[in-house]
Parts: C-alpha cells; sequence; structure tokens
C-alpha cells in the first residue's frame, strides 16, 4: 500500500477561465482577512488575554502569518496551479499527507464560512430589534430545543444569497467582494481615523497586564493573545486557490499574498493602539466593539454607521472563503480523492458548480443548526497543523527538486526560517484549549478513515490515470 504516491512536479492542465489581475487577488486576499476576527474578538483579546499589549499579539500572529507566506510565495511561483497546501504537499510528500492537509483546509474553511456568517447574523439581528423588530424565537438560535431554538435563520439566508452569487462566477462574485472591501477598509480607516482624536495614554499606562504567558500551554498572556488573533489573519491562503484563474501566477499570487498581508498587519496595529487607547481595556468584552468605542468617545452616528458597514462587509469573509472552499474542493476531486461529481464546471461561468453547491449547503447546515462556536475551536489549530506541514514542505522541496529558478520566488534563511515557523506554530497550538485538542484528534481520525475508504481506492494517480 502507497500512500505516499507523489503528484508531479509539473502543472496540470485547468479547466478554469483565467481572468484574474494583481488587484483582484488583493481584494480576494483582504476580503477573506479582515472579518469576523478584527471587528468581534479583539475587544475579547484585550479584556481578557492580554490588555493594551494585545498589538504585539498581532505582530507575533502576523509573524507566523508572514512566515507561511513565505513559503506559499514559493510555491506559488514553482508550483503555480490552485489547490494551496494540498497540492504543494502532494507534490513533496505524497498522497496520504496531502489529504490530510485538504482535509484540515476543508475544515477551516468550513467554519471560518459558518462563524462569519453565525457573527453576521447576530450583527444584523441586534440592529433588527434597534428598531424593535424580533424574529420569532424559534428561528433565531442553532437547534437546541430546550431553549426553543430550531434554527437559526438569518445566516442561512446569508449563505444561499452568497451560494447564489458565487455560482455567477469568480468575475461577478470577486467584482462585489471587491466594493464591500473598499467599504471594510474605509470603516478602519474611519474608526482609526476618528480613535486618534480621543487618544489617552494613560489607558496604557498597564500596557501588559497579563504579561508575556507561555511559550508552551498558556491560558493568558501576549501568547495566548497571539493564539486568539491568529484567527483574525486567516484566509490569506485563498489567494493561492484562484491559481487556476489568474494571469501570469508565477508573479501575480506571491505579490498578492504579501501586499495583503501587509496592508492588513499595518491596518490592525493602528486599530487595535486606537481601541485600547481610547477605551480602558477592561470595558472591550463585547462583541460589537467597534461601534461601542465609537459611541464611547462622543461620535453615536459613526457608531451606528460602523454597524450597519460592518453588517454589510462582513459578507465578503463568505464570499471570498467560499470561492476558495470550492476551489479546494475541485481540486481534491480533479485527483480522485473525493466523488467525480465535484469535478464539474459550468460551461457558460467556468465555475465548479457542484462543489460550490457542497459547500453551500454544508455551511447553511453548520451557521443554521450547530452550535457553530464548537466547531469553530477547529480552526485555528487545524490552520496551524497544515502550516507545519508546508514549513517541511519547502525544506523537502529544496531537498528533492533543487533551489528555485531565476524568475522564481525564493524564501531566505532555507532550513532556518521554516524550522523557526515550525516552532511559533507549535508553540501557537499548545494555547489552545483542550477541546481544541479533542476536535482536532477527532477530525484527523475522520479524515484518515475517508481517506482509506475513499480516497485511496479512487486515486487518479494510484490508477495509473492521467488528467487531462
Amino acid at each position: 500500500m502507497d500512500i505516499f504516491r507523489k503528484a508531479p512536479m509539473t502543472q496540470k492542465k485547468s479547466h478554469l477561465q483565467r481572468h484574474l489581475g494583481l488587484s483582484e487577488l488583493i481584494f480576494l486576499g483582504v476580503g477573506s482577512i479582515v472579518g469576523t476576527g478584527i471587528f468581534t474578538i479583539t475587544g475579547t483579546s484585550a479584556a481578557e488575554y492580554a490588555g493594551p499589549a494585545i498589538t504585539i499579539s498581532i505582530i507575533i500572529a502576523a509573524i507566523c502569518v508572514t512566515m507561511s507566506a513565505l513559503f506559499f510565495a514559493e510555491f506559488s511561483s514553482r508550483l503555480p496551479h490552485s489547490g494551496g497546501v494540498y497540492r504543494y504537499i502532494y507534490t513533496v510528500f505524497g498522497e496520504y499527507p496531502a489529504w490530510i492537509a485538504g482535509w484540515f483546509m476543508i475544515i477551516e474553511f468550513l467554519g471560518a464560512i459558518s462563524t462569519a456568517a453565525s457573527g453576521w447574523g447576530e450583527y444584523f439581528k441586534a440592529f433588527l430589534q434597534t428598531f424593535g423588530i424580533s424574529l420569532p424565537k424559534a428561528l433565531s438560535g442553532p437547534f437546541n430545543p430546550a431553549n426553543g431554538t430550531y434554527i437559526d435563520i438569518v445566516p442561512v439566508l446569508l449563505l444561499l444569497f452568497v451560494t447564489i452569487l458565487v455560482l455567477r462566477g469568480s468575475k461577478t462574485a470577486l467584482r462585489f467582494n471587491s466594493v464591500l472591501v473598499v467599504c471594510k477598509i474605509a470603516v478602519l480607516i474611519l474608526f482609526i481615523a476618528l480613535g486618534l482624536t480621543a487618544i489617552n495614554v494613560d489607558n496604557w499606562s498597564n500596557f501588559a497586564p497579563y504579561g508575556f504567558g507561555q511559550l508552551y500551554g498558556g491560558k493568558t498572556g501576549i501568547m495566548a493573545g497571539a493564539t486568539l488573533m491568529f484567527f483574525a489573519f486567516l484566509g490569506f491562503e485563498s489567494i493561492c486557490m484562484a491559481a487556476d484563474e489568474t494571469k501570469d501566477p508565477q508573479k501575480k499570487v506571491p505579490q498578492g499574498i504579501f501586499i495583503s498581508i501587509g496592508l492588513v498587519t499595518l491596518l490592525y496595529v493602528l486599530f487595535t493602539l486606537v481601541l485600547t487607547g481610547t477605551v480602558n481595556y477592561t470595558k472591550l468584552n463585547i462583541t460589537d466593539v467597534v461601534p461601542f468605542v465609537l459611541r464611547s468617545i462622543g461620535f453615536p452616528l459613526a457608531g451606528n454607521f460602523v454597524s450597519v458597514v460592518v453588517i454589510l462587509t462582513l459578507v465578503t469573509v463568505c464570499i471570498s472563503m467560499m470561492y476558495a472552499l470550492s476551489r479546494i474542493i475541485y481540486n481534491i476531486s480533479c485527483d480522485g480523492l473525493l466523488p467525480v461529481q465535484f469535478q464539474k464546471v459550468s460551461a457558460t461561468s467556468k465555475v465548479p458548480n457542484n462543489a460550490t453547491i457542497f459547500v453551500g449547503i454544508v455551511t447553511m447546515i453548520f451557521a443554521g443548526i450547530l452550535p457553530i462556536e464548537l466547531l469553530a475551536l477547529l480552526v485555528n489549530i487545524v490552520t496551524l497543523a497544515y502550516l507545519i506541514l508546508l514549513a517541511l514542505g519547502v525544506i523537502q522541496l529544496r531537498r528533492v527538486h533543487g533551489e528555485p529558478k531565476e524568475g522564481e520566488f525564493r524564501t531566505p534563511f532555507v532550513p532556518v526560517l521554516p524550522i523557526l515557523s515550525i516552532i511559533i506554530c507549535l508553540s501557537l497550538m499548545t494555547q489552545c484549549g483542550t477541546e481544541a485538542w479533542i476536535g482536532f484528534f477527532i477530525s484527523f481520525v475522520l479524515g484518515t478513515i475517508i481517506y482509506f475508504v475513499y480516497g485511496y481506492r479512487h486515486s487518479k494517480i494510484g490508477n495509473g490515470q492521467v488528467d487531462d
């Protein structure tokens, strides 16, 4: 039984249409990254984990993400094919490790899409309540008959809209996404500009009330805050999923990754400094932290305006990640590890229809019926796990296939930088709670069962088939 059979280094032929440029990749990346994390968990992170030093947590998380981005960039320039970490690991380590990486990516994106939709639903329902409008209790929460709730209908309707939009084609979906990303960035800039007028340096006097924390196994402090804020950077890898639809992907994909992360990191640092400089960190343990701070410093109209814009712009996370996840499933299916039905591409819009519909249905179920917090706990830990595989993959790529050629991106300081990335990722993983680790091992076992029951037997490489 050969579970380490490798995909060839040569690029596979794509049946998708190449029409995306650098600007659209940047909007895709920023749209995926900036969302639920920065608008909802920064207040909790500051109040319960790191205090004003949440800015340092942001920088640590950004360093971790940037190192992984270097590895993504080298792989995407040497193997400019959609599929992300799954495709890269398939090339250097073989099929089973690649499937596990792809499986973790599927879990990450399912959790992120569902969590974003649920967060959007909470903002929207709170907004309706300001006008005295409330939904029937049975339709306003996940399945819990004892509590009188059976389905959270608002995120379900949102995901239905997003699914229809993504099915219309990547160009249409990403243009709509780009408009909302501009609005989202404008809100962050507005918050920073208004907040700078009300900075009280006394709020920073106890800058790190919880200390640095522990490198391994900590529960509070800067390092624990970094683990939580890592969630705010998830989604940058969605750019790699668009390689099959990008013009000149060897150059444009790495550029899109770095510009997106750089822009987001700058905004996050300024955002958290203003957040903790205007209101004492002990008062920030709320979900709608941005409107709260603006109202607290004397800008109630701006706070109400931001609430509306955040409701609209959180949609971009769902669009970007649903777009990316459908491409992940499409690529895995093309290799035979998932059913062939997911390979179907629309003749007109060149969209993987069945994969997109599947993602839409599953995320609607998760967001509408399940207690999504349990799934969200998995997102960080499975992402960190496959980023460790990515770091190991760069070392193996150099060992097996040599140095990058002229014109290809070169990750500096290999193998020192990948080893450092692995250490940081392991440190962040140990900050996760017991529930996350239990979910991680359950998902690993379930993914392994799926591979041996279906994937191994239907693998195209294993059956000697060549994908045309």
